[in-house]
């Protein structure tokens, strides 16, 4: 028997007994639909960790003011009052590794516009801080370092604020209040959306950092720095420099701590990724148990189908039919159950995929080869739990089998 022969009488022989066909495709339909939706599930997962990360910035560095002891209590951080804006330009000026660096302060502030009001933060920092982050403008335009210089009262909002103060209306050009103080929106910030950590970073009001500091909350040093690195790989030694430097410029002995933190999300950004990965095989592993109990129900129904069929199998003994062939008729019957229900799975596994999409607004993504994986991981779930089987018809007696009824 050809190999064309052998498949038409597999199709043949199950489309005898739809019904026990369909509920022994059923396991492995279900196995390959809930690996598919899993992986689809994590990967998805693992897209949206990295847009959030793109959205934080390039090669970032965060420098925040460090803890301080005050009569054996630490006062966590942002405590001291060390880390100026002068730290911010010896930094860009005397470590090359560093390309960009902001200077920030934050505030909490009640916005108002005119019958609208707002309770939100707002953000001092230099036109760089954009650059750093990746943040552009929707419309209007960014403040200028004469602004920063100047200490204007200008500003920059976010999606969310322009959204509860203004509506549908265009807020370029609006003169808002932020506490006692007028400001003139001079562009608004394109949406960022969550943070890895989920807040809502369009929730916020930008300004220069000169103006939060002097004019709002009436300090001179800083809560902390944003920088960018000149690539991925000049993060460390970067931050080596730049300790020594702070070290230096704070006068520090080799004996006292650190009065800042230096640290970069890059590490805990990959942590994030690594542990989505790992869900996401976990998930997937469990799920794949429904593959092994699906190859199961192939080896009982198929020794179940081998005692039915005793007599076929003396039969095509008695008229040629090697031990090879029966072995290979049996074996493709579970091959075609298998690839069959891995191909109606993989639809089912797509469609439950968009399906979860769609009601909990959860992003999935289908790879390619994930589905490749499926077709041949139920591929080898039939081969392996039909082999058995197809091994034991082909070692009958032809003899046995004839007296069979």
């Amino acid at each position: 028997m050809n190999s064309r022969e052998v498949m038409r009488t597999s199709l043949q022989a199950l489309s005898a007994n739809k019904m026990r066909t369909a509920l022994t495709m059923l396991g492995i339909i279900i196995g390959v639909a809930a690996v598919i939706c899993t992986v689809a599930i994590g990967v998805g997962a693992s897209a949206q960790v990295a847009t959030q990360i793109r959205n934080m910035g390039e090669n970032m560095i965060f420098i925040e003011a460090g803890s301080v002891d005050r009569g054996g209590v630490h006062m966590g951080a942002q405590a001291t009052k060390t880390l100026t804006a002068e730290d911010g330009e010896a930094i860009k000026r005397e470590v090359p590794l560093i390309k960009l660096v902001s200077p920030s302060v934050m505030a909490p502030g009640q916005v108002v516009y005119q019958g609208e009001n707002w309770f939100t933060r707002v953000q001092g920092v230099s036109p760089d801080y954009f650059e750093i982050r990746h943040w552009g403008i929707s419309r209007g335009s960014i403040f200028s370092q004469q602004d920063v210089d100047t200490a204007a009262d200008v500003c920059e909002i976010g999606q969310t604020v322009a959204h509860q103060l203004f509506g549908t209306d265009d807020p370029i050009g609006k003169i808002i209040r932020i506490g006692n103080l007028p400001f003139l929106i001079e562009g608004e910030l394109q949406a960022k959306g969550l943070s890895p950590w989920g807040q809502d970073q369009d929730d916020i009001i930008m300004a220069p950092y000169t103006t939060v500091q002097k004019k709002m909350i009436g300090i001179y040093w800083v809560h902390f720095m944003m920088a960018s690195a000149i690539s991925s790989d000049a993060i460390q030694p970067a931050i080596q420099q730049m300790t020594a430097l702070l070290r230096q410029r704070h006068k520090l002995r080799a004996s006292e701590p650190n009065d800042f933190i230096i640290r970069s999300p890059e590490e805990l950004i990959q942590a994030r990724m690594q542990s989505s990965k790992i869900m996401t095989m976990l998930l997937a592993s469990i799920a794949s148990v429904s593959l092994l109990v699906g190859g199961i129900g192939i080896m009982n129904i198929m020794l179940v189908s081998v005692t039915e069929r005793r007599r076929e199998i003396g039969v095509r003994r008695a008229v040629g039919a090697t031990r090879r062939d029966i072995r290979w008729q049996f074996l493709s019957e579970a091959l075609v159950i298998s690839l069959i229900g891995g191909a109606t799975g993989i639809v089912g596994g797509v469609i439950g995929s968009a399906v979860v999409s769609g009601m909990l607004r959860w992003p999935t993504q289908v790879p390619i080869l994930a589905v490749v994986v499926a077709v041949g991981f139920s591929a080898a779930v039939g081969v392996f739990f039909g082999y058995y089987p197809a091994q034991k018809a082909s070692q009958l007696d032809p003899i046995e089998t004839l007296r069979y009824e």
